[in-house]
């Protein structure tokens, strides 16, 4: 009151801390409650029973994210209006004794003191563009304007009663939210610096359903809006010379792209239908197209930006999930894209996306892969679509220039051919020529009856950054080694990322592992480390190892849903592909690993992604017969067999967690 009186604080900047207190205050009560103790942190384990404290109630949004979203709401009020507060200080206080400096930027705003003001308290009222022409004046005038003047932040506030349809259809309006996003520098700040003062929402009010909305898990680490924003960031930073060693091919493709303000536009909307329930790829197409419409952009550039947002996970998910050395997903994904544009468009808007999802998801595996499958379908495309090698000439070409180069080394033609003779052609689409000849020429030095040869590696792209730690496994004997080498990992603290089973006519497997240290890195040059991991493997191998099993992250326990499985025959390679998700936790892959040994199966290869605290983990297998197995009884079974014992480990690891 004090603080209204002075002409600090407006009324209604008054009730909006009051009521920011009383919702915060309220928390802390249930916190305290909750804890039986003074504990002001909001752990995930105490929002859901918040949520249920105060009322919320599952319905489209789950109670938890509903008060989550109240609260981010309320914290974000009460930061903007304080941020307002300390300005008002700084000015009316610290700096009144400075000399004021004014320059006139237009006929309704100046500078004063490197902040930008209002000419007059009517300016709003009498020109209602102004609103918007304010923060493209911030974002092109850099050199001159460090920020907005209090008393100018509060007139922007109050006036937002003004920002109505007809407002929002002005031609004028509509072409300077445009300019703002051609805008050189600031492009961020401003959005940000708009969303405090409640302008973008009320300019965009498809943006109000996402302010403040959480997702209840570890993978979105950010509400939506904030994420959002974070993606505009990511786009920005691709300009600067200290970005192009981490995004190479962003940094690249960033001054190539036509009309970049359709990338910001594609960023600003991608996300802007979830909480709506169904898929919020498809359902944001018609938003986004109604916003295209709004501004008058052509059929060219809304196309595009609708097609952006619909299939904005495609490219991820393609390279997470399939295998980027068959070449018919190569081929299938240049026809996705069509043109090179596209390519660019969906690669930008792709990595900006992931590494404004969770800072740890951008790590050197996904970089080589988004690195790979660009460079594989920009190679395609440049040479037409029709041009591709099919499966059985990249097969043939691939052992033709193995065995060259072998032989070019002073390897033995017919001892090679010898040491080929059981590999199956999987191991020849699925490595590349370099890792052939790697493997070859130890085999030929090696004696299986000496034990297993295990090779480390690094797998990189052209930038030692990107990447993962590549562990090659010969063995002879048990169909089990699958499952001694994950316990193996899990006891080393490895995380696999990809693993490549190959197992010839005589009962000897050629494994390939991609792995990364739990910190996200390569194993590196660590002589001591590789030799830990090669005698691990052999303690496993030969039945030796200790078992010894990883503590459950203290975070990953206030997550926990049921296993969901489903199968898909490839029509193609005549495999069976199945689809695990579930929650993450110790000794997964191993105890999947041993559901398909007891079912007869025959594992081919994996993809293991972690998302936060849940694994959406690919397997493909085949039965011993060949035959795929997708739509019957048998698959059935399997799915039952895969829940079964997945959801009773994690029901053991709950009840051990309830007892300590």
């Amino acid at each position: 009151e004090d603080l209204v009186a002075a002409g600090f604080l407006s009324p209604d900047e008054r009730d909006v801390l009051r009521e920011g207190r009383r919702f915060l205050w309220r928390g802390r009560w249930g916190l305290h409650r909750l804890a039986a103790r003074e504990d002001d942190r909001l752990l995930f384990e105490y929002q859901k029973q918040l949520a249920t404290l105060f009322g919320y109630q599952d319905n489209d949004q789950l109670a938890v994210e509903q008060f989550m979203q109240d609260y981010y709401r309320t914290a974000l009020s009460v930061f903007a209006t304080n941020e307002l507060l300390l300005q008002h200080f700084d000015e009316a206080i610290l700096r009144t004794r400075e000399r004021a400096r004014t320059e006139p930027l237009n006929d309704r705003f100046q500078i004063r003191n490197r902040t930008i003001e209002v000419i007059s308290d009517d300016v709003f009222v009498e020109h209602p563009p102004a609103i918007l022409e304010l923060f493209v004046l911030l974002g092109t005038n850099e050199d001159l304007v460090d920020t907005v003047r209090a008393t100018t932040a509060r007139l922007v506030s109050r006036h937002v009663y003004l920002i109505d349809d007809a407002f929002r259809r002005n031609p004028e309006v509509t072409e300077l939210f445009l300019t703002l996003l051609r805008s050189s520098t600031r492009l961020f700040s401003q959005l940000r610096r708009m969303e405090r003062y409640g302008i973008l929402d009320a300019y965009l009010p498809e943006f109000t359903p996402v302010i403040g909305q959480m997702q209840f898990d570890l993978f979105h680490i950010y509400t939506v809006d904030a994420h959002t924003l974070q993606v505009v960031r990511n786009m920005r930073r691709f300009r600067y010379r200290n970005q192009e060693q981490r995004f190479p091919i962003a940094a690249h493709i960033y001054p190539r792209l036509p009309k970049i303000e359709l990338l910001y536009i594609a960023g600003l909307y991608h996300d802007i239908a979830k909480g709506q329930g169904g898929d919020h790829s498809r359902l944001g197409v018609k938003i986004v197209r109604d916003f295209c419409e709004r501004h008058q952009l052509g059929t060219w550039d809304t196309n595009l930006v609708a097609w952006l947002v619909e299939n904005h996970l495609v490219m991820s998910t393609t390279a997470q999930r399939k295998d980027l050395s068959d070449p018919d997903t190569i081929h299938d994904f240049a026809v996705f894209v069509q043109d090179q544009v596209r390519l660019d468009f969906l690669y930008a808007l792709t990595v900006a996306d992931i590494n404004a999802t969770n800072p740890t998801l951008w790590n050197g595996w996904r970089a080589s892969l988004m690195h790979q499958l660009y460079t594989a379908t920009k190679r395609l495309l440049r040479a037409g679509t029709e041009q591709y090698v099919d499966r059985a000439e990249f097969i043939a070409e691939n052992h033709r220039a193995a065995l060259a180069r072998l032989v070019e080394r002073g390897s033995d033609r017919d001892s090679v051919q010898k040491a080929w003779r059981y590999i199956s052609d999987d191991y020849f689409l699925r490595e590349s020529t370099s890792d052939i000849v790697w493997h070859t020429e130890a085999l030929l030095q090696h004696n299986l009856d000496t034990g297993p040869l295990i090779l480390i590696g690094e797998f990189r792209t052209l930038l030692k950054e990107e990447g993962a730690t590549q562990i090659f496994i010969h063995s002879a004997g048990a169909t089990d080694h699958f499952i001694a080498t994950a316990r193996a990992f899990e006891q080393l603290s490895l995380n696999v990322v990809d693993a490549r089973i190959v197992t010839s006519d005589r009962a000897a497997s050629f494994n390939t592992f991609h792995v990364l240290e739990a910190s996200g890195q390569q194993v590196g040059d660590r002589p001591g480390r590789k030799a830990e991991i090669s005698q691990v493997l052999r303690d496993h191998l030969a039945g030796d190892g200790s078992g010894t099993r990883r503590r459950q992250p203290l975070a990953l326990r206030s997550f926990n849903f049921k296993t969901a499985v489903s199968l898909r025959d490839d029509e193609n390679s005549g495999q069976t592909a199945v689809e695990i998700i579930t929650p993450d936790r110790p000794g997964l892959l191993a105890t999947i690993a041993a559901v398909f040994l007891e079912h007869g199966l025959i594992l081919l290869g994996a993809r293991i992604t972690t998302l936060g605290e849940r694994v959406e983990d690919l397997f493909y297998v085949i039965r011993e017969d060949g035959t795929p197995f997708a739509r019957s009884a048998f698959g059935e079974t399997l799915e039952r067999a895969v829940i079964a014992a997945l959801d009773s480990a994690a029901d053991q690891t709950d009840n051990l967690k309830e007892a300590s």
